[in-house]
Parts: structure tokens; sequence; C-alpha cells
């Protein structure tokens, strides 16, 4: 072939198709967007025997084809769309073995657009431990597609999988016509409108007429004349298919599926009755979260303290080998200094999204969803909600575009507008430096370490300042209409650690990354900002600072730290920050804190990039780590330490609660569409984190 054959894997939620995708490609993957939307898809490659290979789409889960979500619109408009470019060339239809009657309607609607379909029998393992077995061969005959056994999280059957994928595209026959539903109306009038032979093609189209990008108008006004003529009704029309379709699927499963289950003994229910408990459920959820934080603080610190004195022992090696100059105090001041600060917290974001993995992996982050969903109704939330909110702990970008779900309109722009409230994973390296400086490491009880109590403490507070305000949207927009939540509980099972282990490369290297080249960029313009200034201040800082000091008795060093110190504070940087310094003086803030409260705006883990990059300069000790530039500042007015109790936990609630990520507010506005939701939110959280700031400044000072 000219061109390597694409294979779409579709199936329903927690069906596995997405640790088959990672099966398949392993790490020759990457996650894009697709065209006009901000919906994810993972496209990687996969190779066979004969050395061939293909590329792998990974489209998102969904239960019908029949859109009714953002989602469920993208994967209908790829299928639909026969002529586009990257058209599938074979369908792989996973589906989970343990309730072949739900997974099946999905892929009666895909065979019936006569598209090249294999049908992935997941979880076999867990279907044969219930007492179900299934016939495969019949089930092959009686549906006329390849049907293979496989165990994705376990990898059994994979090989097998990849050898009928390979024989399936080298065959001309795939598409044969086998028809499970067709309907009249489309049949005879619908197919030469829209250029299909397909009579299922043409009734989807007709369905979705007003929202299917490559027809033209006339082609439109042509299919809203033909339904009006014919009175055509959608909602009757798909009622019909789907009661046909369950009634085929019911004949199919008899045949072919033997089913010895036995509910009353079944494990998932029994752990179901002690994990969704109505008292129990949610001390065992909040031990686990406690668990979480205690982890990120305790396992991650050997490996911290290794890659910080790893990247200033290195700054050390490169001033004193390379030749001394600008070139020099670049690299070593500006860009190592500002990638020390976002490297050293690798450690604690692979612990959190290790553990976060674990619990998806498991079937009880599924629990937690259930678990939660009586609360979130009360401060005017839709069950749904929790995806977005508890998705918010990693990345609020993708937590804003899941909320996308939520049916209810009111519900899901309450939902968008305090997700960001949830303290995400580019806020640790905030809260982790600073609750280093000022919270000790000791225990309580023997067992709780305080610095993770505080941690979850800030993660807890984020959350309620998330449902408090969701409760005043919810009496300011009057939201009286009520919803219903329905999700499927998948079985419980044993993490797939290949799973856990990509996960963590993929989102460690994205959080690296994407981080990285925002910190690179930011480190340099704030090096070129702070070494030079306007101005006599700056150009003769060496004569002002001798003149000034010239009947002291201070050292060569001494003198050389203050006229760095001295330039710094004359510098373009130093002059930004001064003008903002009245602005945050109350929160206890000063210039140097507000240059980085400004450069975080790009993304929240630049905040520790900056201070690492400002305390760099004019610092003699070069082997000092991030943490120790930190702690040794001291405060001019009270010459004790700059980072006191005050001033941290300051600083800790205004990053809480702040909406210090652009990032989010063009996926709010994306999401929105328009500027309205975005500028409300960018001030409401400021605002809140500005008196709330003020608040906690003015009591512990």
């Amino acid at each position: 072939m000219s061109r390597q054959p694409r294979i779409a894997l579709v199936g329903n939620p927690n069906s596995g198709k997405s640790t088959l995708f990672n099966e398949l490609t392993g790490l020759n993957q990457k996650v894009a967007n697709f065209p006009g939307v901000t919906v994810d898809k993972k496209i990687g490659h996969m190779s066979f025997d004969n050395g061939a290979a293909a590329q792998v789409i990974d489209l998102p889960g969904i239960y019908s084809i029949y859109p009714k979500s953002t989602d469920e619109e993208v994967v209908f408009d790829y299928l639909i769309n026969t002529e586009a470019k990257n058209y599938p060339d074979l369908i792989v239809v996973v589906v989970d073995s343990s309730n072949l009657k739900r997974n099946l309607l999905l892929y009666t609607q895909i065979k019936d657009l006569q598209l090249p379909v294999i049908l992935a029998l997941n979880m076999t393992d867990l279907a044969e431990k219930s007492g179900i077995k299934i016939d495969v061969k019949k089930l092959e005959q009686v549906l006329g597609v390849p049907v293979c056994c496989i165990t994705a999280r376990k990898g059994v059957g994979i090989n097998n999988l990849k050898h009928r994928i390979s024989s399936c595209l080298e065959s001309k026959d795939i598409s044969e016509k086998k028809y499970i539903y067709e309907d009249a109306i489309a049949g005879e009038c619908l197919t030469s409108v829209v250029r299909s032979n397909n009579s299922y093609h043409a009734l989807l189209i007709g369905h979705r007429f007003r929202n299917v990008k490559h027809l033209t108008e006339i082609e439109r006004e042509e299919i809203q004349r033909v339904k009006k003529e014919s009175k055509f009704d959608l909602n009757i029309s798909q009622a019909n298919e789907i009661l046909k379709r369950y009634r085929f699927i019911k004949d199919v499963v008899e045949q072919c599926v033997v089913d010895g289950t036995t509910k009353k003994d079944d494990f998932s229910s029994k752990l179901d009755k002690v994990l969704t408990h109505r008292i129990w459920g949610y001390l065992i959820f909040f031990f686990i979260l406690l668990l979480i934080f205690q982890a990120i603080f305790s396992w991650a610190t050997y490996p911290m303290d290794l890659i910080d004195e790893g990247i200033a022992s290195l700054n050390n090696f490169l001033k004193e080998t390379l030749p001394s100059g600008p070139l020099n105090d670049l690299l070593t001041d500006g860009i190592i200094a500002g990638l020390g600060g976002i490297l050293i917290f690798i450690p604690q974001i692979a612990i959190l999204f290790a553990l976060i993995s674990l619990l998806e992996e498991t079937g009880y982050m599924s629990r937690v969803i259930f678990l939660m969903d009586k609360i979130m109704r009360k401060f005017g939330l839709n069950g749904k909600s929790v995806v977005p909110l508890i998705s918010g702990v990693a990345c609020a970008i993708p937590a804003v575009m899941a909320a996308r779900n939520i049916d209810n309109t009111k519900e899901r722009l309450i939902t968008i507008f305090v997700t960001p409230l949830m303290s995400c994973s580019a806020r640790i390296p905030v809260y982790t430096i600073l609750i280093a400086l000022v919270v000790p490491s000791e225990y309580v009880f023997g067992i709780f370490n305080l610095q993770g109590l505080t941690l979850m403490g800030l993660y807890l507070l984020g959350l309620l300042a998330a449902l408090l305000s969701a409760y005043l949207l919810k009496i300011i927009m009057k939201t009286k209409g009520r919803s219903f939540f329905i999700m499927e509980l998948p079985t419980y099972k044993m993490p797939r650690w290949k799973n856990v282990g990509l996960t963590i490369i993929e989102k460690v290297k994205a959080f690296v990354w994407e981080a990285g080249k925002v910190i690179m960029a930011i480190s340099i313009i704030l090096w070129v900002m702070a070494s030079f200034g306007p101005g006599q201040n700056f150009n003769n800082a060496e004569q002002i600072v001798a003149e000034n000091y010239k009947n002291s008795q201070l050292s060569q060093e001494e003198l050389t730290k203050i006229v760095e110190g001295y330039k710094l504070e004359h510098s373009y940087a130093g002059l930004f920050g001064r003008t903002l310094e009245p602005v945050i003086k109350p929160l206890g803030f000063d210039w140097k804190i507000g240059i980085a409260l400004i450069t975080s705006f790009a993304a929240r883990e630049v905040f520790v990039g900056t201070m690492s990059t400002i305390y760099s300069l004019g610092n003699t000790d070069d082997e000092q780590t991030v943490k120790e530039r930190l702690a040794l500042e001291k405060d001019p007015e009270t010459g004790g330490a700059f980072f006191n109790l005050a001033r941290s936990f300051s600083l800790l609630i205004y990053y809480a609660f702040a909406m210090q990520c652009m990032s989010t507010l063009a996926v709010v506005y994306r999401e929105t569409n328009g500027w309205k939701w975005p500028i409300l939110q960018l001030l409401y959280m400021t605002g809140l984190a500005y008196i709330s700031s003020f608040v906690i400044y003015q009591l512990l000072s």
C-alpha cells in the first residue's frame, strides 16, 4: 500500500478499548485534537509480523452511533463522512464479553454502514469467571464477521487479533452487504439525495442533515423536503430501529451465549456494598485521598533531593567550566535554573498520576463518581459533574472539556465555571515548595506526615470552594430543572501495570515538555529583563554601591552580592515588579513575587521556575538548591525569613483560588463559544484569591 492503512477502535465506555490501544501501539502514540473541536483523539502505530505497519485511532467511547454529546458527535462525523481523507480502512469494535447484549447495539449500527469490521471480545477471562461461555465460531457465523477473543489488560489474544487485522486489510470481501436494519424511506428517497448506496448511511445523514459538514445547502434543503413529504419522524424511526436491533441481539445471544452467572455471589456486588455504603464509602474514599497525598510527599522526597542537587551541581560545573560571560549566565542563571524548577517535581507528578491511574484501572474511580453524585446535586451540579471535578485534580483543560457530556446547559456552565478551582497537578510545584519551607516534616500520631496533611487540606479547600461557588451560581442562575445521571459500574479488576506505566510516561512527558517549552521561553525573557535595565542606576550600579558602602567593612564577595541585588532591583524586571508591588503588598508579596505571578499566568508551574531564575541571579553559592535559596531570602523590613508562615500561606491560598492559566481560559472560551464566561471566571477567581489571601496574611502576620 502507498500509505499506512487506518484502523479505528470503537466501543462503549469501560469496554477496555483504550487498554487495547495501549497494547497495540505501546509508546508509539500521541494525543491530538479532531479538526475544529477540542475533543482528544489518540493516534498510534502498530506493526505486523511481516514488517508492515498501520495507523491506529482510538475514538471516544460511545454507547450508540446517534450523538447526544460532543464526543459522540465527533465519532458520528468521523464514521459518516466516507469521502474524508482520513476515513478508516477497518473498524475494530471492542465489546465487553460479560455484557454482549448491551455492547452489540453499537456493533450492529457500525456493521450496517457497510464498514469492514472485526469484533473483539474483550475481558473474556472475567466473563469466564462469571460463568459466561461464548460460542465464538457460532457468533462469527451468525454475525458474518471475524470475531477475536482477547484480554487486553493481560495481552492475551493480541497476536491473533493482529493476524486477523492483517488478513482483513488484504481481503477484498470484507464489506459484504449484510443489513440488520433497513428503512424504507431512506432506501427509496434519501439514498439518491445524499449520493449513497447504503440505506442506513442515508438514514443517519437524514437524522443529522443540519450538522453533517460535507453536505451542500442544496442537499440539506432537498433532504428537508423529502422528510417533510414522507412525514418522517426522527423519534419514531430511532425507537423502531433500536427495538428491532435488540430483538436481533437477543436472538444472537440466545444462540451463542450460555450465561451461568450468579449475581448474589458476584464479588463486585459484595465489594460495592462496602465501598459505596452511605457512611463507610465516604470514609474509605477520604482515607484513600489521605494516602495519596501522604505518598506524594513521603515517597518523592529522596528522588526530588537527587534531582535538585543534580541541577545545582550541573549549574556549578558549567559556571566553572565554560568561559564566563553573558552566554554562560544565560545558560546557568536563565535556562537551567528555570528548567530545574520543573524537573524537580517529576517524582511527585509521576506518583499522583500513578495512583489516579490505579484507581481508574481497578474500577474504583467509577464508584467514587457514583458515591459523590448525591452530594453534587445539593450544590446544583449534575451527577456527571463529578467527572470534570475529579479530572480537575490532574488538569483543568481536559476536565473542562469533559463537561460537554452534561446535557443540562446551566449545569454544564456551572461545572465549567467551578472546575478550575480544583487543585490541578500544575499547582503541585507551588504547593510543595512553599509547604516544605514552613511546614515541618513531622508525623501526627506517628503515621500521618504533617506536610501531606497540609497538601490534602489545600485540595479539600479547592473542592469546598468549587462546591460553594456552584451553590452560589445555582441561586443566581435559578436552576430548577432536574436531571438524571446514569452510568455503568465496571467490574473490579487487577490493574494492568503496563497501562499504569504508559499513563505515567505519557502524563509526565506532557507535563515536562509542555511546561518546559513555556519555562524555557519565560526563563530566557526573564534573564534578559533581569540582566539589563534603563538609566544610570542600572548602568552605574557598581559605582553607586561602592559610594554607599565606602565606609563599611564588607568583603568583596558581600559587595558583589549587593551590586547584583541592586542591579536586579533596577532592571526591567525589577521596574515591572515595582509597578505591581503596591497592589500585592497587602497580601505580603513583594516585587519579585509579583513578577512570578505574572509569568505563571502562562502556566501555574512556571512560578517556581521564575522564582528559581530570579533568586539565582546574584547568588554566590551556585550549589544551593531552589528550596535553600528561597529559605535564605530575608525580609528587608524585619530581617527574618522572607517566606515565613504568614507570607507562604497567603501565597498558597492565592494559588489555590486564582485563575493562573491562560490555556484554561482559552478552553473555556471554546467550550462556551464566547468571552463572557472566561472573563467572569477570571474576575471571580482573582477576586476570591485576593480577598482570601489578604485575610490569611493579616490573620497570621
